[in-house]
């Protein structure tokens, strides 16, 4: 039996999900998560573990400068996971929390060549802006997301 279980990040996950990273999004991606995320933010992140440890995780905080707003950084699901619905439980979820903590939108964003995050985050409801040039500095566009929480 391969049972999955769900808790909130610990700050010492860091480097089981720095190990992975990179492989599960085919591509380096260790400058977009530095560890401040999980010394930070781990109460409102998720991790998803199973018989053979980290199956899928999803970094997110409330923002301290915009209350009514929630940030989703990251989301990831093991390989062999995908496609089991993982990534939107996470999601929905963390809207519930974000929700209940007082939120009224939820925030993400993603690189314009991105396309299957661009078409995940639309089913999810998103509303998808941009790319907005220079948007993490000089020559680097990035996709924004921005979904309201309703009701339910």
């Amino acid at each position: 039996m391969n049972a999955l279980r769900v808790r909130a990040a610990r700050p010492d996950d860091y480097d089981t999900i720095a190990a992975v990273a990179d492989d599960w999004w085919g591509r380096p991606i260790g400058a977009a998560f530095p560890r401040l995320f999980l010394d930070h933010f781990h109460q409102s992140s998720r991790v998803v573990e199973d018989d053979h440890g980290l199956a899928a995780l999803l970094v997110a905080f409330f923002s301290p400068s915009q209350p009514h707003v929630a940030y989703i950084h990251f989301v990831g699901v093991r390989p062999d996971q995908r496609r089991g619905g993982w990534a939107r439980r996470l999601y929905e979820e963390f809207f519930h929390r974000a929700r209940a903590a007082g939120c009224r939108e939820v925030h993400a964003i993603t690189g314009p060549g991105n396309t299957s995050s661009i078409a995940f985050h639309r089913r999810l409801g998103f509303v998808v802006g941009g790319p907005v040039s220079d948007y993490n500095g000089p020559g680097r566009p990035m996709v924004t997301f921005r979904r309201p929480l309703t009701d339910g």
